[in-house]
């Protein structure tokens, strides 16, 4: 039984490198629709659809759990697959939740009404579908009252990312983190919204300085998963990965490998 792991891209193997470290007994299936990437510019429509379509594609493949490691899927379409779609043998995690957890300070499931924490003014950068969707702040209100939330859509730093342009990803960064301290200048917390956004941390930690905490969420997520599992002993492996892509394998398998130092495989979905 495998775990799968689901992004438009590449930005999910920042998700898989920290899960497979903690967890590396744990067997995975990662699909990367990079045919239709990215989500981040699409409606909520057509962000559902695909995301059913590639959710559908690693249950065939095995796995009756599947991670969608992608901010824009988990914003526009988890809710409305969790009530509708998702049967009921399979479950399908966000990467929003162990996020949230660890910024309020709660622990996994905790379903406690929502309290005041200590954070006060967070900013929020994510894809611009992400942003309009305001399923970070839903989120958030169920488990925090008090918190202002200044969200900034970053578009173009997924598309650099994606092609290896890092000079072009920090300059849309700073460019970025510019425009959201001209709405909050002084934030407490910065969240790191998307999962390509881990490879440009450095670049939003200097932005922002140093007094303001950021959060992102490969580890979160590892850790929230690791608690998961120990719940479902019965989904542990023997360690094994596979990589699969709606694009081109051999192009993709190149930039996955320049996207994470070390060689990926990919083969056709």
């Amino acid at each position: 039984m495998a775990v799968g792991i689901f992004d438009s891209g590449l930005g999910g193997l920042t998700v898989w490198d920290a899960v497979q470290a903690q967890l590396p007994d744990v067997d995975f299936v990662y699909l990367a629709d990079s045919a239709h990437a990215p989500y981040g510019v699409r409606t909520a429509d057509d962000i559902y659809n695909l995301t059913v379509a590639a959710t559908q594609r690693l249950f065939d493949a095995g796995c009756d759990l599947v991670i969608l490691a992608c901010n824009t899927a988990s914003a526009a379409a988890l809710r409305r697959m969790q009530e509708s779609w998702v049967p009921s043998d399979k479950r399908v995690l966000g990467v929003f939740v162990p996020l949230i957890e660890a910024m309020t300070e709660r622990e996994w499931g905790d379903n406690s009404p929502p309290r005041e924490v200590d954070l006060k003014h967070v900013a929020l950068f994510a894809t611009p579908a992400t942003v309009a969707s305001r399923a970070f702040q839903r989120e958030l209100a169920f488990r925090a009252i008090g918190v202002d939330v200044e969200a900034q859509a970053c578009g173009g730093v997924v598309d650099a990312i994606e092609e290896g342009d890092f000079i072009l990803a920090e300059a849309l960064v700073r460019s970025h983190v510019d425009a959201l301290q001209r709405k909050m200048p002084h934030p407490e917390a910065a969240i790191l919204g998307c999962t390509h956004y881990p490879l440009m941390e450095d670049t939003f930690r200097d932005a922002l300085g140093p007094d303001v905490k950021v959060f992102s969420q490969a580890n979160l997520v590892a850790r929230s998963l690791g608690d998961y599992l120990k719940r479902h002993p019965d989904m542990m492996g023997t360690g094994t990965a596979a990589f699969l892509t709606t694009g081109d394998p051999k192009k993709v398998s190149s930039r996955a490998t320049q996207f994470l130092r070390r060689p990926l495989t990919f083969q056709a979905a």
